[in-house]
């Protein structure tokens, strides 16, 4: 079996490769809600 780069296996799988960019926007859209929120709370 022979070892391909992660390189290569986005550029054999496109699809995969906009599932991956899809994730990664999303979580950072997420980090960035979730900080937001975390700064708008009051302490005691």
């Amino acid at each position: 079996m022979s070892k391909t780069t992660v390189a290569e296996r986005l550029a054999n799988h496109p699809k995969l490769t906009g599932a991956l960019f899809v994730a990664l926007i999303a979580l950072s859209q997420v980090g960035s809600a979730a900080a937001a929120a975390g700064s708008t709370l009051g302490g005691p």
